[in-house]
């Protein structure tokens, strides 16, 4: 991948976000909205003389890590419900023990 950085810088002129830079811009938009995390990445950028082309696969691949979070957290609810549910109908339909009746006991 180091190689293709070069490349790109060789053949446009412009620099690639590289991985050490997408790991402090991802680290530092982890918990922002979209919007927002797209406009610190964007004020990033426009201090040096970025690849446009590289900059949106990180946007794309952020947008797509927070899909990603986003589903992994309605399954996670959703497994709860499904849980709670098996474990309210196992007890509702466990069986009782047989009443003891002293008239009876030997």
């Amino acid at each position: 991948m180091k190689n293709r950085n070069v490349m790109e810088q060789q053949n446009t002129g412009l620099k690639a976000l590289d991985s050490l830079e997408r790991a402090k811009l991802g680290f530092r938009v982890f918990n922002m909205s979209f919007a927002e995390a797209e406009e610190v990445i964007d004020a990033y950028v426009s201090q040096g003389n970025y690849d446009p082309a590289s900059v949106e696969l990180f946007k794309e691949q952020l947008d797509t890590q927070r899909h990603i979070q986003e589903k992994g957290a309605e399954l996670l609810s959703t497994s709860a419900q499904i849980l709670r549910h098996v474990v309210s109908s196992v007890i509702k339909n466990w069986p009782t023990p047989p009443e003891d009746n002293p008239s009876h006991s030997g």
